[in-house]
């Protein structure tokens, strides 16, 4: 009888119900668009810290620099022949560490020792500064130094860029070329924590665990295609002839790192013998890492130990933006419209119970317990909740697949942390750095969880019980007497 009520009296109030399923599904396909654009949102995040840890990188320990003396130079020096013929083309390559002060690499094995630490592995990151020129005869003067008759000395005071556009210098019978690019040195055995880990080689080959002391790179794809390089191509670095033994591509966004070599050689080429200017660490358990953050230190003195929340403060730009407002703005309006259509369908079921005072009176007059109509009525009221919820969860899933398919472009900028660089690897975020180095291009995504479409349905469940019991209370309320009054 039940049944046969219900489907009775849904296809003669067609009209009706559509109405307050619709109210429904409004409310839950924004509920559902918000939550798969928030985690889209956090997925972007997760991607631009990656790509700055290294995979598998729970945090990072480094050493704040240290202020410059007074009187020492602004940036490095570069010596040139000038009584060289005007013909002949002049290059001296100026190799310094980057980001905080360096580490001695027997900190490494005493983090790694630490409780709650799983593993721990050491890189240098270095900047290279490559000026290339040609000198005419007589007395050289540059703008950007001093000369004699002998050699012109030239002093950049900001690193160039690796990315095309390096600044050319002329004055005084010099013309020179600055150009800078960044160079990490990875333990060769331990590849699957750090800098390197994010990034995947598409040609040729990674270092193998033999190749500790070998002049072989990895470059990135970015930095291969502006240099024309590919396996088996040759470059120098300070005159030491290193072979592209691998071209790698960066698993999200674009890489800060150019050259990866490995740390022993890096070392001799930024004469830094056993130091290492970031430490990787992975934590046995994931929840416990502000506990582990904690340990590092206070027993490593003069560090800085900076994790993924730490990084994630520092993001700004269009993602830090769109993520505020889906999180913020987008959350109070889901509740907002939610509970518009919570409201509406109660008010519009108490409504149409109300015009329903013969039917029911006529029910209870035929020996109709007021239970059953009330049941009845909450019957009825949760049909049109699940068709909401239904309806809901098609519009909010294409709404989410359309956000994914236009993948619209978000940048993330990243800012500095206490260690002295914009927290990471590879390079990003030098006192001498460029603030395009560090902006990152994300794509966005909207996926829809399980998690997401079971929130749906409850809300789903959650309107019509709420729908019903108005109706319900409505109805209970009428008594045989109310049929005849609408009778007469």
């Amino acid at each position: 009888m039940f049944g046969i009520y219900l489907k009775r009296e849904l296809g003669r109030r067609k009209k009706a119900a559509l109405v307050i399923a619709l109210g429904l599904a409004l409310g839950i396909a924004l509920v559902i668009t918000v939550n798969s654009v928030s985690a889209g949102m956090t997925q972007a995040q997760d991607k631009v810290l990656k790509s700055l840890y290294g995979l598998g990188t729970d945090m990072t320990v480094t050493k704040a620099r240290t202020a410059p003396t007074s009187g020492s130079s602004g940036g490095p020096n570069f010596k040139f022949d000038a009584k060289s013929s005007s013909s002949s083309t002049q290059s001296s390559d100026r190799v310094q560490t980057q980001g905080g002060q360096a580490l001695k690499s027997s900190l490494v094995t005493k983090v790694a020792g630490q409780t709650g630490v799983e593993s721990a592995v050491g890189a240098l990151s270095l900047n290279v500064t490559k000026v290339d020129g040609s000198f005419t005869q007589g007395k050289a003067k540059s703008t950007t130094g001093s000369s004699n008759s002998s050699s012109s000395q030239g002093q950049p005071g900001g690193s160039g860029s690796s990315s095309g556009g390096a600044p050319q210098v002329q004055g005084g019978g010099a013309n020179f070329n600055v150009n800078s690019y960044s160079v990490v040195g990875v333990d060769v055995a331990h590849q699957g924590l750090g800098p390197l880990s994010t990034m995947k080689v598409t040609s040729g080959k990674t270092f193998t665990t033999a190749q500790t002391g070998s002049k072989v790179a990895v470059v990135s794809k970015s930095y291969a295609k502006e240099k024309k390089y590919k396996v088996g191509s040759t470059f120098k670095i300070s005159s030491t002839k290193f072979t592209v033994i691998g071209i790698a591509t960066p698993d999200s966004s674009e890489s800060d790192t150019d050259v990866f070599v490995p740390l022993k050689v890096a070392q001799t080429l930024g004469d830094a013998k056993n130091q290492v200017t970031t430490i990787y660490v992975k934590a046995t358990d994931s929840k416990q890492i502000s506990t582990v953050k904690k340990e590092i230190t206070a027993n490593i003195s003069g560090t800085t130990v900076t994790t993924s929340a730490d990084l994630a403060s520092t993001v700004s730009g269009s993602l830090s933006t769109a993520s505020s407002l889906a999180t913020s703005v987008g959350k109070w309006l889901s509740i907002a419209v939610l509970a518009a259509a919570f409201l509406v369908a109660a008010l519009l079921t108490s409504s149409a119970v109300s015009r329903r005072v013969r039917e029911f009176g006529t029910l209870k007059a035929l020996g109709w317990p007021s239970r059953n109509v009330t049941r009845q009525v909450v019957g009825e009221s949760m049909v049109n909740g699940l068709i909401g919820g239904a309806l809901g969860i098609a519009l909010g899933v294409g709404a989410a697949y359309a956000v994914t398919a236009i993948s619209p472009k978000l940048t993330a900028q990243l800012g500095s942390t206490g260690g002295g660089g914009a927290g990471g690897p590879g390079g990003g975020g030098g006192p001498g750095q460029q603030a395009s180095q560090n902006t990152l291009e994300i794509a966005l995504s909207a996926p829809v969880s399980l998690t997401t479409i079971a929130l749906a349905v409850g809300l789903a469940v959650t309107g019509g019980l709420i729908a019903g019991a108005m109706g319900g209370w409505r109805a209970s309320r009428m008594r045989p007497a109310d049929a005849l009054r609408s009778v007469a």
